[in-house]
């Protein structure tokens, strides 16, 4: 008996690690979300084929999934904010494999538009929601390495999804390859929702050691409460809107990987094998981007003592993303222009971190809902991309206007990262952090 009061002592007062275990699991998921909704680009030219659509539909396609991605985003971080991350993120995965498979059934336009509309509803939320959860679990120390490590796990998702896709295709068709991915969506759910709890304290395994550790530096509640969200303040901020305009920059250029890369691999003369072999070096070097971005962000803000100094990560990473696009409107070798292009995707992610992060250090409290408006307003830019891009590709018959459409907007984030403030919170005094 004594022995057994002694094991349990040593659980409660001990350093456990069972935060390390939920930043495994938030990985996991990125790597799910990203596989499922990359699966389509790949499918892309195979769909389009299939169903006869042209370069315009296809936009149109490609874009219903970004706007509503962006529309739903706020009202699925503010839920997360207001009922907690494990009711929200299990309904989220279970939505959108129930999408995913659907994906897999549809032969018409409209009713591919519609499923795609539903299945970008229910992914909105589950970024917003996961940094949620990293701001409960994770000391603030910490937070720009576990975005960043969140980030490159989704990267590395989209990276292998080419590869999945086309060895899937042979046994299972395209369509058979969304049924298979949306299985794996519903399995990670019901296991997601029997072990996670929404704060350390209610979760079994985890001592006073941990939670401390969690909870140092930490200026808002451990325990989940219902928050009002100051819509007031944070619509007359403008280091919000600086932030959600930069992320308009960054996602309207981004989103060529999660759409149109794989078409535009096809008209360099690559072949399907090719594109399945070489069609995740975007995704591929932006996990190296993410992981290096993360340690760079709080090592930044840890050796200089101040969170604006992020600004200057995401300023040169989106300069030299427009370099990398203007360089590539350029060019000719088509391997050339993919392996700029993947550096570019590299460039770009060594600034998702310091991103997501500025929304934590002014958010607190409210950074789900914070994290939804930045996504928000990205994806409204990640909606026009494919939009805009097919138009362009199908009146001038080439890929170099987009490009340097995409450039420019990129150099305009670049300007805008340099008025970003994160030692502003929109509630509360400057952070000064040792």
């Amino acid at each position: 008996m004594n022995t057994k009061v002694e094991l349990q002592s040593a659980v409660a007062t001990g350093a456990s690690h069972v935060r390390y275990v939920v930043l495994a699991v938030i990985c996991l998921l990125a790597v799910i979300s990203y596989v499922d909704r990359t699966c389509i680009s790949v499918s892309g030219p195979f769909l389009a084929a299939d169903l006869g659509l042209s370069s315009v539909q296809m936009g149109f396609v490609y874009g219903a999934f970004i706007l509503s991605y962006g529309l739903f985003a706020v009202p699925g971080g503010l839920l997360g904010d207001k009922i907690g991350g494990r009711k929200v993120i299990t309904g989220l995965v279970l939505l959108f494999s129930l999408f995913t498979a659907l994906t897999g059934i549809v032969h018409a336009l409209w009713s591919l538009v519609l499923v795609r509309f539903l299945f970008g509803a229910a992914e909105s939320s589950v970024g917003p929601n996961s940094s949620k959860v990293i701001s409960k679990w994770l000391p603030p120390t910490k937070w720009g390495l576990a975005q960043g490590t969140m980030w490159m796990s989704g990267r590395i998702g989209g990276a292998f999804a080419p590869g999945m896709v086309v060895a899937i295709a042979p046994l299972l068709g395209w369509r058979g390859g969304f049924y298979f991915f949306a299985a794996i969506g519903c399995i990670w759910a019901g296991l997601f929702w029997l072990w996670f709890r929404d704060n350390p304290e209610e979760k079994s395994g985890v001592s006073e050691e941990e939670i401390r550790m969690i909870r140092t530096g930490e200026s808002t509640p451990s325990s989940h409460t219902f928050v009002r969200v100051p819509w007031s303040k944070l619509l007359r901020s403008r280091n919000i809107w600086t932030i959600c305009g930069m992320y308009f920059c960054f996602s309207y250029g981004w989103h060529f990987y999660m759409t149109w890369f794989p078409t535009y691999m096809k008209g360099r003369g690559f072949s399907t094998a090719q594109m399945g072999l070489y069609g995740g070096l975007p995704f591929f070097f932006g996990a190296f981007g993410c992981v290096a971005g993360g340690l760079l962000t709080d090592y930044v803000v840890k050796s200089t003592g101040n969170l604006k100094n992020r600004r200057y990560i995401g300023a040169a990473g989106f300069l030299l993303m427009a370099v990398c696009m203007f360089l590539v409107a350029g060019m000719q070798n088509a391997m050339a222009c993919i392996l700029t292009i993947s550096m570019a995707s590299f460039f770009g992610d060594l600034t998702l971190s310091s991103c997501w992060a500025v929304c934590m250090d002014v958010g607190h409290e409210y950074s789900g809902t914070i994290t939804g408006l930045m996504s928000t307003c990205g994806n409204i830019g990640g909606f026009l991309f494919p939009v805009v891009s097919g138009f362009l590709v199908q009146s001038t018959g080439s890929w170099r206007m987009p490009i340097l459409v995409s450039g420019s907007i990129f150099l305009i984030g670049s300007m805008l990262w340099l008025k970003v403030d994160a030692s502003q919170p929109v509630i509360g005094s400057p952070i000064v952090t040792k």
